[in-house]
């Protein structure tokens, strides 16, 4: 294979090191390699590219780019520093390409992947002896202390494994005791964005030859893929992941005040777009955390960063417990399609379009086909069409409006849970299962129950309105004519009955009640009229 990356990259096939360790795309730092404190040049690493797992899904090509660009820049960084490095390309998955090596090399170590998906492929490879298993390093807390806080079995609540780590940690704690007397300060946190303090600009990054052929091949090698590619708005490099913990630092005063708004003059806003390389381990959580403990930023924009690490945490410890959620006990349904609907509005239907026999957590049987709106398609709804353009040029939103727009909308609109799941595995530049899955079925839709939320994460036009600025865009009148308000109604006639007995869901439930029978009627056909326009890819409008 002919490229300038290879031309880079040093022939190491003769060299014999101690012993070889895989380094995976999202375990890239160099501390997570368990022998860093000896002499590079005894740990030789392999680096593999698999075609199988670029064409598993149709994965945005943002995001194909951004993690084959980061994988190549370590592999080179890796023999600056010493390291033997063998660098593969392969038509199978990273198990069979191990296996292949293995048998070659002999016995090859490995760091525990936090993707299912992953650790299944190894599965055979490990208990054969040809792969070595090392528990991952990359993370603030371990399993046992999630299980010494939460337990192992449902309900699982992110407060009580939070104050666990505050107190076990000692971070912002003084004397036993949280500092500013309390654990969260989420109730400071929620301000609208009126243009004051500016918004930061958003980082440029230096495009360099590696970047270059990373895009020119995701281009042509994934041309049925959505979305295009644009290197400059994301590090590739050790150096720019320390260039975006350095712009992350300069964001975080304002961070706190307005993490829960959006608007269509800043996709970013205050927030520090790291979730991406920590899911790589370009930037390790405790390099974040120690920038979030000595930052001199207030301490609601300091509290509210470390729960948004240690939430990061919770959602890894729940996958692996409950075995990417299929040990739980909750109502579950197929789903007839497993590539998002991407090949009913592109036309291309290789890319995993079976829905196959697995049942999905699914707690309100929700089982209507996304529409083609969340692929681009004008809806009318200028919120969802700002967010769902923002995400096909970019791969990225914030974690508002993936809840509140995205994951609001798909469940008033009674999307199945698992196709949202799927759109957003492919359509995020950092989301893998092991973390998408846990928010989406989790959090997102309300899937997995009480399991994990006491309460679905919905709302009418008011939140939208209040947090954002989209509603002044949009032909919509917020408080006139707006659809979502009776959808969200329409959504609690239809399931008010799973909520019953539900404390947090009393409230919304007594002022349905209140309702007219004449008032539920027009939300139902404002349910049925939205569903159906949307279903068959036309506009919403007021008429």
């Amino acid at each position: 294979m002919s490229s300038h990356f290879l031309s880079q990259l040093r022939d190491d096939s003769a060299l014999q090191p101690k012993r070889w360790l895989w380094v995976a795309h999202d375990q890239l730092h160099p501390q997570l390699n368990p022998w860093a404190g000896e002499s590079p040049e005894e740990t030789g690493l392999i680096f593999i590219e698999s075609k199988q797992r670029g064409n598993a899904r149709p994965y945005h090509r943002q995001k194909l780019a951004f993690l084959l660009s980061n994988l190549r820049h370590r592999a080179l960084e890796a023999q600056s520093e010493g390291h033997p490095v063998r660098y593969l390309f392969s038509d199978d998955d990273y198990g069979a390409a191990l296996t292949e090596t293995a048998n070659e090399l002999g016995s090859i170590h490995v760091l525990r992947s936090p993707e299912r998906e992953i650790r299944e492929q190894l599965k055979s490879a490990i208990g054969d002896g040809l792969l070595l298993e090392h528990e991952h390093g990359g993370w603030l807390t371990t399993r046992e202390e999630f299980i010494d806080s939460v337990g192992d079995t449902p309900p699982f609540r992110m407060d009580a494994f939070y104050r666990h780590f505050r107190k076990v940690s000692g971070v912002l704690m003084e004397d036993g005791s949280p500092e500013g007397g309390k654990y969260s300060h989420d109730g400071d946190n929620r301000q609208p964005w009126k243009g004051d303090p500016p918004a930061p600009e958003d980082p440029v990054f230096d495009v360099d030859s590696v970047d270059e052929e990373v895009t020119a091949m995701v281009l042509a090698e994934f041309p049925h893929h959505p979305g295009n590619v644009d290197l400059s708005k994301l590090p590739t490099t050790a150096d720019q992941a320390e260039e975006a913990l350095h712009f992350a630092c300069s964001v975080i005063p304002d961070f706190g005040p307005y993490e829960d708004a959006f608007s269509e003059h800043s996709r970013a806003l205050f927030h520090t777009r790291l979730a991406s390389l920590l899911h790589l381990h370009r930037i390790l959580p405790e390099e974040l955390l120690q920038v979030a403990i000595e930052t001199p930023a207030p301490l609601n924009s300091r509290e509210g960063l470390i729960r948004q690490l240690i939430w990061r945490e919770y959602m890894h410890h729940i996958h692996e417990i409950t075995d990417g959620f299929r040990t739980l006990e909750v109502p579950r349904t197929t789903a007839p399609c497993r590539d998002a609907r991407w090949g009913d509005f592109s036309g291309n239907n290789t890319v995993g379009k079976s829905g196959g026999r697995e049942r999905h957590p699914n707690r309100l049987s929700q089982k209507q086909p996304l529409p083609p709106a969340f692929w681009g398609q004008e809806s009318g709804l200028r919120c969802l069409d700002a967010t769902t353009t923002a995400v096909m040029e970019e791969g990225w939103t914030h974690h508002i409006p993936r809840l509140m727009i995205l994951g609001n909308l798909a469940s008033l609109l009674d999307i199945h849970p698992r196709e949202l799941t799927d759109w957003f595995h492919v359509a995020f530049i950092d989301a893998y299962d092991w973390v998408v899955e846990t928010n989406v079925l989790g959090m997102g839709t309300f899937a997995v129950g009480e399991s994990m939320m006491t309460k679905p994460y919905i709302s009418g036009t008011p939140y939208i309105h209040k947090m954002g600025d989209h509603c002044k865009a949009c032909s919509f009148h917020p408080k006139k004519n707006c659809p979502i308000s009776s959808l969200y109604w329409a959504y609690l006639e239809r399931h008010g009955e799973a909520f019953e007995g539900n404390i947090r869901m009393a409230m919304p439930l007594r002022t349905l009640a209140k309702r007219s029978a004449e008032q539920k009627k027009a939300d139902a056909k404002t349910f049925k009229q939205v569903l159906s326009t949307l279903q068959r890819g036309e506009m919403l409008t007021p008429d």
